[in-house]
């Protein structure tokens, strides 16, 4: 083609192109297709017309779309920026349904809290707690009602409330997995403390002090509470109202949105702490002032939650938010054919959860409750008396070793054994299948496997039964071995002598990739744990204990087998995910010794032929 042909053809669209830039042109696809035709004009340009004035015009053009693309990458600190001012703006208005739902139940516990403290005058003593109403009245004698927020240093009160809070906050939204309905059951309690609380200084004629005293931090941390339900709402949203995705997908898109809206709130939370803790002990300082700053911070939360969304929604925001489209769903095939590094089989193992969560609850739900009947069962004793929990924080994890050895019932260390080798038999069978899907287990099998699993299980129970300062050392450099040896029985269906023979062979000089597999998959859970032994449970029993009367003595048994079925159950959920882990890197520590798969392609280099991209036997 001629270039005067050439030009012909195509000016008219570069002045087109022209416009659009000059124009400040910002659709995002606009620009790239036109980023893409001119650099295809412009690769023409320069095969054809290398040494003419129309490639360098291309040339220009073609930089300036490309600086038209990239001059608007945004910085770090721009993309924080862009989510204060515009994402989550537009993440509270499209929840804005969850958000007055959470409001409104808020408002009406809260006076429910307020029309039960009149019609009973012991509803305070229930709530809050008969040695903290006791420690108020005695603060109100003494002529200041206020001295609980100036018994503790200043830091240290604000540390401990920011926690305090930023927990209460957490699970108010996590329970929102529970369908909303773990939220709201969080919301009316805490909602009921507030109205119960703030009508005890009411009945006391100290209305205004307390208000003036409380609402300093109580209007952002009040606020954040009900933000957070509103977040935990919209996490439940997904799994009750999927809509015309699958229920999974919807609960990753709403779980996704309501973790944004928790971090924005974060700083508020931190903010009430700091306040509650530094500013709040200044009874003293003029009524105007503290009702002045009251109502800034309430001013702040109407403006930025409530009319700036609105705003912002009728001018129209920047982009749609990112997670509006959910990629398709992906079938996850397990391979073991390659060696594979600590990370990959760390994502392998969270894939196989994914796709067959439902079986592996449900296996560790069944072992779990194997486990509670026969402990108890096989002692004899009130479950008071078996087992003991700190009512602390992350009490429970002090403790882990009195479900596999403890004094007050013999026949738990058999009792273990016999669960954590089923457990252990159908977990790493369940692994096989994710491989092999048609994989099947015969009884005569199963009952073979388990009698050699019970043998590494023995191994591990007499080194738990040893109860020393060297115990937690040897059960982490040594537990991955017992259970490598299990998944080798099954596998390979060897005697006891050739399977112990296969695995020392297996760890020799790859000790260290077992290892650091072993160890990332314990600080996993031990993460997982922490955030169960944390106050989730303590929450349930307080929402019991209003709804259901019960004699103390009922309550403390109650609360053990509760206590005792929870802290097993995700014992054997997380020792799934370690069987699993190390089951999947049995398949790489055998690569890397025999080398089977590399052998067959190897082999089958040049076995066929291709012609014109057609395979020929």
């Amino acid at each position: 083609m001629r270039e005067t042909n050439f030009i012909d053809q195509n000016k008219k669209k570069w002045k087109d192109f022209e416009r659009v830039l000059d124009g400040q042109y910002k659709d995002p696809e606009k620009l790239k297709d036109l980023f893409i035709q001119v650099t295809d004009d412009l690769s023409f340009s320069r095969t054809f017309y290398s040494n003419r004035s129309v490639r360098v015009y291309l040339n220009n053009l073609a930089q300036r779309v490309f600086f038209s693309i990239y001059k608007g990458k945004k910085s770090p600190l721009r993309r924080l920026l862009n989510f204060w001012t515009d994402e989550l703006p537009q993440l509270v208005y499209e929840s804005r349904q969850a958000f007055r739902l959470s409001f409104l139940v808020f408002i009406v516990s809260m006076l429910v809290g307020v029309f039960s403290s009149i019609m009973d005058p012991e509803f305070a003593s229930v709530i809050l707690g008969e040695s903290y109403v006791n420690m108020t009245l005695e603060n109100i004698e003494s002529g200041d009602p206020m001295a609980v927020y100036k018994e503790r240093g200043a830091f240290g009160m604000s540390m401990g409330i920011t926690l305090n809070n930023l927990m209460v906050a957490f699970i108010t939204f996590i329970f929102g997995a529970l369908f909303g309905v773990g939220t709201l059951i969080i919301l009316i309690s805490n909602a009921i403390m507030v109205g119960t609380f703030q009508y005890f200084f009411i009945e006391r004629d100290l209305f205004a002090e307390s208000f003036l005293t409380i609402w300093i931090h109580g209007t952002l941390e009040i606020s954040a509470i009900i933000i957070a339900g509103a977040a935990g709402l919209t996490m439940g949203q997904g799994l009750v109202f999927p809509g015309t995705y699958t229920r999974l997908k919807a609960f990753q898109r709403s779980a996704r949105r309501g973790l944004k809206i928790m971090i924005g709130i974060s700083p508020i939370i931190i903010l009430a702490g700091f306040i509650e803790g530094y500013l709040t002990r200044f009874t003293e300082t003029p009524d105007f002032v503290r009702g002045l700053f009251i109502g800034i911070c309430f001013l702040f939360i109407v403006v930025y939650f409530v009319w700036y969304p609105v705003r912002k929604a009728r001018a129209g925001f920047k982009s749609p938010l990112k997670d509006t489209e959910i990629p398709p769903d992906k079938n996850h095939k397990l391979r073991v054919d390659t060696i594979k590094s600590s990370g990959e089989i760390f994502a392998d193992v969270f894939a196989i959860f994914r796709d067959h969560y439902s079986k592996v609850f449900l296996l560790a739900l069944v072992t779990s409750s194997l486990y509670c009947l026969l402990a108890f069962l096989t002692a004899w004793k009130l479950p008071t008396e078996i087992f003991s929990f700190p009512n602390e924080t992350f009490g429970s994890i002090r403790v882990v070793e009195q479900f596999f050895v403890n004094e007050n019932a013999l026949f738990l260390p058999l009792v273990s054994i016999l669960v954590m080798g089923l457990l252990t038999l159908f977990g790493q069978h369940f692994v096989l299948r994710s491989i092999n899907p048609s994989l099947t287990l015969s009884r005569k099998a199963g009952i073979a496997y388990l009698g050699k699993f019970l043998i590494a299980l023995m191994v591990m129970q007499v080194i738990i039964m040893t109860s020393d300062w060297y115990t937690l050392l040897i059960l982490v450099f040594v537990f991955p071995l017992p259970i490598l040896y299990n998944f080798i029985a099954q596998v390979e269906n060897n005697d006891i002598g050739t399977t112990f023979r296969r695995m020392i062979f297996l760890i020799r000089n790859n000790y260290g990739r077992i290892l650091g597999l072993f160890i990332l998959l314990m600080l996993l859970s031990l993460f997982f744990f922490l955030i169960v032994d944390s106050s989730l449970v303590e929450f349930f029993f307080r929402y019991i204990s209003w709804v259901v009367y019960l004699e103390q003595s009922m309550m403390n048994e109650l609360s053990v087998v509760v206590l005792t079925f929870v802290s097993i159950y995700v014992i054997h959920l997380l020792y799934l995910l370690i069987i699993s882990g190390l089951g999947i890197q049995y398949y790489t520590l055998k690569e890397i010794k025999e080398a089977d798969f590399l052998k067959d392609k190897i082999q089958n280099i040049g076995a066929g032929k291709k012609i014109q991209g057609l395979e020929k036997e």
